[in-house]
């Protein structure tokens, strides 16, 4: 960190150290207020004394060899304790039988009903390398007993790995390492195996206490390799049981000449070696190779016990780590193969959108969004949230979104469509309790209003140009499979420039406040000058605080950008239901086809209008609309009155009528209806070559979906 005192990151890393030896002694001493030595235990005593009882009375600092000044040192901590402050720091110790070692010394001070004590001085030195390691009963505590149970929650493989290694080293070895097979890591469930028979692993994890960069360099961590045969490594793969063996000098030279490595000759040269096979019952997950250097005592039974121990119980947390770790991973395929790859819209409609995956503490969920192109100008969007996590959800999910696509081509109402949806959860439940929550709109480009509909889905936010939001309010219904309440929709008509934010829960809950101040802050975020802003950027500053939160639910939001096509792409006339209307219909679409340069389509045109026409003037009672919307095609849109909605049939050799829908989907690119109030609109879509479309108001929709963390 830049600004930070090296030598207090030096003393730092030390105490760290020597707290963390599972191995390390401690001796206790009372001192008076001048350092002299008054009371002292049995183990400072044979560590600290040159004879027998020599301790009492000597001068503390005289034991201390360093660093700087020993005695202002420790003056400096004697007189923090007369403040009645404890004081705590790393010394160099000068034993009576052994080398200077380094100990973490703390001094604090103690009540005492002898005059004399003044503080206790507590120091914690760390064995020596001829008895690191001895002690079965403090291995076996640091192990079994202390940080696995603390880690056996851990979910992600990739950060279980480096606890279990960091538990090992320093307790157990000088160096470890966490190796996984690359099969079990990988999409196939069964064992790949190299030429020769021996099994790709993966190395998760190594650890060392020597602070020696040859071994993050030499064993890299996320490498995927295979071992030579007859190895310790493979020995281990081959017959899943722990495997122990003194590494020679020719023996380590060798196998890092068919490794490749020239370094690991001088690692691993003299050291004692275990192997320790991870499994689950007889299915083998992978191994832990643990190393103790030349001068530490060797692995023997005692230990390969004790690591096997170890080693059984982190299989059973890597092998959850794993399983969880694979379902995820297929939720998350499936459910972003379920998601839009791209969304269509109007050209005068700007949509953007983002999918963040919920944590990796949270399974995957079921959140989807949709922007459908609708004929005339009009585009439905949707967001939506499948109740729950996992595969179900996603596939649920699913479900819901291809459903929903489909009646949305049936162009219903927002309100029919939520119902039909409801309907759809309500047959899904029979078999799989299931509910999801949605709002779906609808928005017309052409004359500038929007119908939302919601089923117990958190309120779209709107957004003017003049800054001023709300959050609409939309007549509340139930989420979709729970209820059996009408749902009902809201028709705003909409400014130009106005902003539609849609999202899911993920996006404002938090799991330690009130939903309102979630609401608060996406209502910061398009605030005033919001309408200005690209779509992107407003989607990135959505998600800006987000990324932290490890309980955070899968997210979708989709921000659409709204305007009226140009009054000059759109012409609408009322047209008498006489016999005539077809001959008047006919005339008044040359003039504007013309001055959209769609000259060439007139004839098409005037035929397509004619059956439509007609076909109106038959059924209906009042006047007929007709309209004409130049957007990605050309569209004819008539109007009438009855609620007959026209089907396609094949007319009889005898038959005078019914040939009018047969023409017109011949020479249609598509063509169907709509239910508007009363009555019904007939439409048909002609297509234009894409030189004389008009051009896109804002750039095509890119896709976005983040990934996790």
């Amino acid at each position: 960190m830049e600004g930070a005192d090296p030598v207090a990151s030096a003393v730092a890393t030390e105490v760290s150290a020597v707290i963390a030896s599972a191995s390390a002694q401690t001796l206790t001493l009372g001192i008076d207020n001048c350092g002299l030595i008054r009371q002292h235990d049995r183990a400072a005593g044979d560590i600290l004394a040159d004879q027998s009882g020599s301790l009492l009375g000597t001068d503390l600092a005289a034991l201390i060899n360093g660093p700087n000044d020993p005695a202002t040192m420790l003056r400096g901590m004697i007189e923090a304790t007369r403040s009645d402050r404890q004081s705590t720091a790393v010394l160099t110790l000068r034993t009576a039988n052994r080398s200077l070692v380094d100990a973490v010394v703390t001094i604090e001070p103690i009540r005492s009903a002898d005059p004399e004590l003044f503080a206790q001085v507590t120091m914690r030195i760390p064995a020596p390398a001829a008895e690191r390691f001895i002690d079965p009963a403090l291995m076996r505590h640091a192990l079994l007993d202390g940080a696995v149970r603390r880690i056996g929650g851990a979910l992600d493989i990739d950060q279980l790995a480096p606890e279990l290694v960091s538990i090992l080293v320093p307790h157990f070895c000088n160096s470890a390492g966490m190796m996984m097979l690359e099969s079990l890591l990988g999409d196939g469930d069964d064992e790949d195996t190299a030429r020769g028979g021996n099994q790709f692993v993966r190395r998760l994890a190594i650890a060392f206490d020597d602070g020696d960069p040859g071994w993050s360099a030499t064993f890299p961590i996320g490498e995927i390799l295979r071992y030579p045969p007859k190895s310790i490594y493979t020995k281990c793969l081959d017959t899943k049981a722990p495997v122990s063996l003194v590494m020679t000098e020719e023996a380590a030279t060798e196998l890092a000449t068919a490794w490749l490595r020239t370094p690991v000759a001088r690692l691993i040269s003299g050291t004692s070696m275990l192997a320790l096979p991870i499994k689950v019952g007889d299915n083998m997950l992978g191994f832990f190779i643990c190393v103790r250097r030349q001068g530490f005592h060797r692995f023997d039974a005692y230990d390969t016990e004790i690591g096997m121990e170890f080693a059984s119980r982190a299989a059973l947390f890597v092998d959850g780590a794993r399983r969880y770790s694979r379902e995820r991973a297929t939720a998350l395929t499936l459910q972003r193969s379920m998601l839009p790859t791209g969304l269509s819209h109007p050209a005068s409609v700007e949509v953007r959108h983002r999918y963040l995956p919920g944590s990796k503490l949270i399974e995957v969920g079921g959140d989807w969004y949709e922007s459908i192109g609708l004929p005339g100008g009009r585009v439905a969007l949707v967001v939506g949230d499948v109740a729950g996590h996992g595969v179900r959800a996603a596939v649920t999910m699913g479900r819901l979104r291809t459903a929903i696509k489909t009646l949305t081509m049936l162009e219903l109402p927002p309100a029919e469509t939520l119902q039909r949806l409801d309907d759809l959860m309500h047959e899904i439940g029979v078999f799989e309790p299931h509910f999801a929550t949605c709002v779906y709109a609808v928005y017309d480009s052409v004359d500038g209003t929007c119908e939302v509909a919601s089923a117990g889905h958190l309120p779209p936010l709107l957004v003017r140009p003049d800054g001023t939001s709300e959050f609409l309010d939309v007549s509340p219904a139930p989420p979709l499979g729970i209820g059996a309440s009408p749902i009902v929709s809201r028709t705003l008509s909409i400014e130009d420039g106005t902003l539609l934010v849609m999202y899911t829960d993920g996006l404002v809950e938090r799991r330690t406040e009130d939903i309102d101040l979630g609401l608060e802050r996406l209502r910061k975020v398009f605030g005033p000058g919001a309408t200005e802003q690209s779509l992107d950027e407003l989607c990135r500053e959505a998600l800006a605080d987000v990324y932290g939160d490890h309980q955070r639910d899968d997210i979708a939001i989709l921000v659409a950008k709204l305007s009226r096509i140009s009054q000059d792409r759109h012409t609408s006339w009322r047209l008498a239901s006489k016999l005539t209307a077809a001959k008047r219909a006919r005339s008044l679409i040359r003039s504007p086809l013309r001055r959209w340069g769609l000259a060439d389509l007139i004839p098409l045109a005037e035929l397509a209008v004619s059956e439509l026409v007609t076909n109106a003037v038959r059924y209906a009672q009042g006047t007929i609309g007709l309209r004409l919307v130049f957007e990605s095609g050309l569209f004819i849109e008539v109007l009438d009155d009855s609620a007959a909605v026209p089907r396609l049939r094949h007319a009889d050799d005898d038959d005078e009528r019914g040939r009018g829908l047969q023409v017109v989907s011949q020479l249609a690119h598509r063509w169907g209806t709509r239910r508007v109030g009363a009555g019904k609109v007939v439409w048909c879509e002609l297509a234009v070559p894409a030189k004389d479309r008009p051009a896109p108001a804002v750039p095509a929709d890119p896709t976005v979906a983040l990934p996790a963390g």
